[in-house]
């Protein structure tokens, strides 16, 4: 297991944002601070992280003239995940 995915995924609302991530397509920052009960900035700086590690995939655009953010997990998020699960089990 990659120590600096070990490191990332050991965080609690990491984690959660990773799990919920692998049950839905996409979900947008609304979502996943009801999933995590963390604060705006907190969340904003863990999902900047696992983007940065290419585990997530952040979308900007505009949906009626309003920004919209979604995010959802990558193929790397999910390789990742399923083998730090893997790892806890063991």
């Amino acid at each position: 297991m990659n120590k600096e995915i070990e490191k990332l995924l050991f965080n609690p609302i990491r984690l959660k944002i990773i799990s919920f991530l692998m049950t839905i397509d996409r979900g947008n920052f609304k979502a996943l601070l009801e999933i995590t009960g963390s604060t705006k900035g907190n969340l904003s700086i863990q999902l900047k992280k696992l983007n940065e590690a290419g585990l997530i995939k952040i979308q900007k655009y505009f949906q009626k003239s309003y920004p919209t953010t979604d995010y959802s997990i990558t193929k790397k998020g999910k390789i990742s995940f399923e083998e730090f699960f893997v790892y806890l089990k063991s």
